[in-house]
């Protein structure tokens, strides 16, 4: 079954429903610390969701995506890195994901950023693009789930830092 999506801008009407979808599909997995859905409250109360998508079936939100600015330690400006993005589990393997991947790529490449990092699976994030880039790290994460993708041609170099909301524990 592939059911129809439509993806827009997050509204204020949808908060718990991002919570629920949010918490719902990380209950499960095992490397998750569980707090994706404080890390999404903190990023919208700092004002630093980039960009933050859902995606509904038949008028229920079902997955969410979020995209927040990074700093690198070269000075490199204007990169984002990607995360959350949850898909309800029952819903997850029917293009849910990867329509949430496109159009956030695509809004990021819209606004003129010059990349996009993330921890993740490398064999579902290579899909879009995204790879080991050398001389790019995150500290304290293995590099080979340290994924990024330059929208430019560019690599900057150095150690990246996901916004203070990636600490929220609650």
């Amino acid at each position: 079954m592939n059911p129809t999506i439509t993806l827009r801008p997050e509204t204020p009407a949808d908060i718990d429903a991002i919570r629920d979808v949010t918490i719902a599909a990380f209950a499960t997995l095992e490397i998750s610390g569980h707090t994706e859905q404080f890390i999404v409250a903190a990023l919208r109360v700092a004002r630093a969701l980039t960009v933050s998508l859902v995606a509904e079936v038949d008028g229920r939100v079902v997955g969410h995506i979020a995209f927040s600015p990074v700093g690198i330690s070269d000075g490199t400006t204007n990169w984002y890195g990607l995360g959350p993005i949850s898909v309800l589990p029952e819903l997850q393997r029917q293009g849910i994901g990867k329509a949430l991947m496109a159009e956030g790529l695509a809004r990021l490449r819209n606004l003129e950023a010059g990349g996009c990092c993330l921890v993740g699976h490398p064999e579902y994030y290579r899909k879009f693009g995204f790879d080991n880039l050398p001389g790019l790290a995150l500290d304290g994460v293995p590099p080979e789930v340290f994924l990024s993708l330059s929208f430019d041609g560019r690599v900057p170099q150095g150690k990246v830092t996901f916004h203070e909301a990636f600490a929220a524990t609650a």
